[in-house]
C-alpha cells in the first residue's frame, strides 16, 4: 500500500506498478513550471543563443543533427550553427539535411576537420559537391529523395538527434511559421517532418512574435528551445538557379512540344492535376499551359509540390483549384500562402513518402521533370554532371515520375557540346521503368513499356523518333566523350525512394 503526498493510500495492483502522487509539478519537464503566483511571466522556450541551444540539447559527438533547405541559396543557418557546433569540440556527427546548396562550401572545412563525418541530403552543389566527388568524406554521401527521406525519418532508419530548424515567424512557446516574418520563405513543409520526429527540436527564428502565432507551420508541442537570431535566411536567394523562369527559345520550344504530347493524351481536362519540376524547359510548361486552359475554358483541380508565382497567378486568376505546397520556390509564393486558404502547406510524408497511404504524387495526373542525363532505357541522371561530379539534386524527381499517371522528362537534346540523350547515365536517379515520355528540342520519344501512349501521340499528329535514334543524332553532334575516370572508392550511394540503392556515385580522379 502507498501513500500519495497529500496522505491518502494506494492499493497494490495485481501484475502492475503505480507510483503514488508526490505534487503538483514534481515530475514537470521542459518549460513548465509551478505558475500560481501573481505574476506576468509567462513560460517560455526562448534561450539566449546557438550555443545555449547545443548545450541544452544534449547533443554530442555521434549523433545526428537535421536542417531544412527552404532558403535554398539563401540559408544562412546550417552554417552559423554547424560553426557553433565546431566551437563546442562535438565531432563525428552525421548531417542530415532535406538538401544542400552552394552557399554551404564552408562546410568542407568541417568534413576536413573531423566535425561531420557523414552526409545524407537529397543533393549537393558548388565546392562542398566537388570536394565530396573528389573524396572528402570517408563514408559515403546518402541522396535520398523528398519523399524516400520522409519515409526514412518517418520509419527511424534517419532519426535526428537535433533538429535546428529555420522559422522567419515564431513566439516564445515555439509555434514557428514560414509564410510570416521578414525572411518569409513559405512552406516549412520539409521542416514539419524533422520537428515531428527528431529527438529535441531548436527552432531558430529572426521573427519572434508574441504568443500566441497561429495558425502555425510547426506547433508548439512540437518544439524544444526558440533561438533569435540576426537572420535566418536570405528570401532573395529562394528562387536563384534551378526555379529560374526561361526566355530560352529552344527551352520554349521543348516547352510547346511537352504540353502538345501531354494534351494528346487527353489528360488535360477539368479537374486534372499536375506538377512541374524544376529547369527552365519544365517551368516554362506552364506559361503554354495557362494559354491552353484560357482557350479551352479549364480549370485544374490542383497543384502539387515545389510553388512557384506562376502557379500562384493562376491560383488567384481561379484557374486551379487548390496548391499544395511542400516548398516555395519565390517570394510571392510565400505572400499567396500568406493569404489564400487554397493554398495549403503539406509536409514531405504527405507530400511524397511511398509509405504514407494518402501521398499526394499518387493523385498526379502528369509530371514534367527535367534531366540532366537520359539513357536508352530512360534511365534519368539529376546528380552527376557528364563529367561525374555531384552537381545536383534527387529531390522529388523519381517520387513524382512513380506516383504520378505520366511522368514526362524534358531536357535539351546537347548542352555545351555534351549529350543528354546518352547509351548510359553516369548516375541513375529515376529508373527507367516509372518514366513515359522524353522530349527534347530535336524530337520526342515514348518508353516501348508504353505503346498506348505511342498510338495515341501519333493519333494526334505528333511525330516520334526512337530514343537510339536521339542518341545518335546527340552523339553525331557532340561526338562520343571518353569515359569518365573513377577511382573504386565509392563517395556516394543514391538510394531510391523505398530504401534500396539505386546506384553508386563513385570517385572521380
Amino acid at each position: 500500500m502507498g501513500t500519495t503526498s497529500m496522505g491518502r493510500e494506494i492499493p497494490e495492483a495485481t501484475g502492475a506498478s503505480l507510483e503514488a502522487f508526490r505534487g503538483a509539478w514534481a515530475r514537470a519537464q521542459g518549460p513548465s513550471v509551478q505558475r500560481k503566483l501573481l505574476s506576468a511571466d509567462r513560460p517560455s522556450k526562448v534561450l539566449s543563443g546557438i550555443d545555449e541551444a547545443i548545450r541544452r540539447s544534449g547533443l554530442e559527438s555521434g549523433m545526428t543533427v537535421s536542417f531544412h533547405h527552404h532558403f535554398r541559396e539563401g540559408d544562412y543557418l546550417v552554417n552559423l550553427v554547424m560553426d557553433a557546433i565546431a566551437r563546442a569540440g562535438i565531432r563525428d556527427l552525421t548531417l542530415a539535411s532535406s538538401s544542400l546548396t552552394s552557399v554551404h562550401a564552408p562546410l568542407v572545412a568541417h568534413c576536413r576537420s573531423g566535425v561531420i563525418r557523414r552526409i545524407c541530403s537529397s543533393g549537393l552543389r558548388g565546392k562542398l559537391a566537388d570536394e565530396v566527388s573528389r573524396g572528402l568524406l570517408e563514408e559515403p554521401v546518402l541522396i535520398q529523395s523528398h519523399g524516400g527521406r520522409a519515409r526514412a525519418v518517418r520509419e527511424g532508419s534517419l532519426r535526428p538527434d537535433v533538429a535546428f530548424l529555420g522559422a522567419p515567424s515564431c513566439d516564445p512557446y515555439g509555434n514557428a511559421r514560414g509564410w510570416a516574418g521578414k525572411s518569409a520563405c513559405g512552406s516549412l513543409g520539409y521542416a514539419r517532418v524533422d520537428a515531428r520526429h527528431a529527438g529535441r527540436v531548436v527552432v531558430l527564428t529572426d521573427g519572434l512574435e508574441d504568443f500566441p502565432a497561429l495558425p502555425a507551420s510547426i506547433g508548439q508541442e512540437l518544439v524544444d528551445w526558440v533561438v533569435p537570431v540576426d537572420a535566418v535566411g536570405d528570401p532573395k536567394g529562394i528562387g536563384i538557379g534551378a526555379t529560374r523562369i526561361s526566355g530560352d527559345p529552344r527551352e520554349l520550344l521543348i516547352a510547346r512540344n511537352a504540353l502538345a504530347a501531354i494534351d494528346a493524351t487527353g489528360l488535360i481536362r477539368e479537374g486534372f492535376s499536375f506538377q512541374t519540376g524544376t529547369g527552365g524547359a519544365s517551368l516554362a510548361v506552364i506559361r503554354y499551359l495557362r494559354e491552353l486552359m484560357l482557350e479551352r475554358g479549364i480549370k485544374a483541380g490542383f497543384c502539387l509540390g515545389g510553388i512557384t508565382s506562376q502557379v500562384a497567378r493562376m491560383l488567384e486568376e481561379g484557374l486551379i483549384g487548390a496548391l499544395l505546397d511542400v516548398q516555395s520556390f519565390d517570394a510571392d509564393a510565400a505572400q499567396s500562402m500568406a493569404k489564400n486558404p487554397r493554398h495549403v502547406e503539406i509536409d514531405a510524408i504527405t507530400y511524397a513518402d511511398p509509405g504514407c497511404p494518402g501521398a499526394a504524387v499518387n493523385m498526379l495526373d502528369f509530371v514534367i521533370l527535367s534531366a540532366l542525363e537520359v539513357d536508352v532505357d530512360f534511365n534519368v541522371n539529376v546528380i552527376t554532371g557528364s563529367d561525374g561530379v555531384i552537381r545536383g539534386a534527387s529531390g522529388g524527381h523519381s517520387d513524382t515520375a512513380a506516383g504520378s499517371a505520366l511522368s514526362v522528362v524534358v531536357a535539351p537534346l546537347t548542352r555545351a557540346r555534351t549529350a543528354s540523350v546518352v547509351d548510359r547515365v553516369e548516375t541513375v536517379v529515376t529508373p527507367g521503368e516509372t518514366v513515359d515520355i522524353l522530349v527534347t528540342d530535336r524530337g520526342t520519344a515514348v518508353n516501348p513499356r508504353r505503346p498506348e501512349l505511342a498510338a495515341a501521340l501519333r493519333a494526334a499528329g505528333l511525330e516520334l523518333r526512337d530514343i537510339h535514334e536521339l542518341r545518335d543524332l546527340a552523339q553525331s553532334i557532340t561526338g562520343v566523350p571518353e569515359p569518365v575516370a573513377y577511382g573504386k572508392r565509392v563517395v556516394g550511394l543514391v538510394e531510391y525512394r523505398d530504401g534500396t540503392i539505386i546506384d553508386a556515385i563513385h570517385e572521380v580522379l
